[in-house]
């Protein structure tokens, strides 16, 4: 079976990812980021909620991606976003930044705040 290339047409796709870092439309951002069709930027983890808020009425789910391991989100987060319409659904940042991309190219309103993988020790 030939493979084919996904098109996310003007969309920005987690393009990649390693210790410290993503990168996002061809674009590489130190430490957490968070991504969705049209914009990304820096995100400075679990105690930055105030984009994760800005998102309300923008996506309909939010991918949390808890870094190398899957962990659950803040219960108060998960709250607070379910009350503004966010459904979030937590897992490793790899898993996140995949099922983001996935989502994204099926047209779907999603989103992804990643944290960063640790460096290699």
């Amino acid at each position: 079976m030939p493979l084919t290339d996904t098109n996310f047409g003007a969309s920005l796709p987690v393009d990649g990812y390693g210790p410290g870092f993503f990168r996002v439309g061809g674009v590489v951002y130190p430490g957490g980021v968070l991504v969705r069709a049209d914009q990304a930027s820096r995100w400075g983890g679990l105690e930055d909620r105030a984009p994760l808020m800005a998102l309300a009425g923008q996506v309909d789910v939010l991918f949390m991606g808890m870094g190398a391991e899957i962990a659950h989100a803040p219960a108060d987060l998960r709250a607070e976003l379910e009350a503004v319409g966010v459904m979030i659904e937590a897992m490793s940042s790899p898993t996140a930044a995949r099922t983001y991309n996935v989502l994204l190219s099926e047209g779907r309103r999603v989103a992804a705040a990643l944290i960063a993988l640790p460096a290699a020790t």
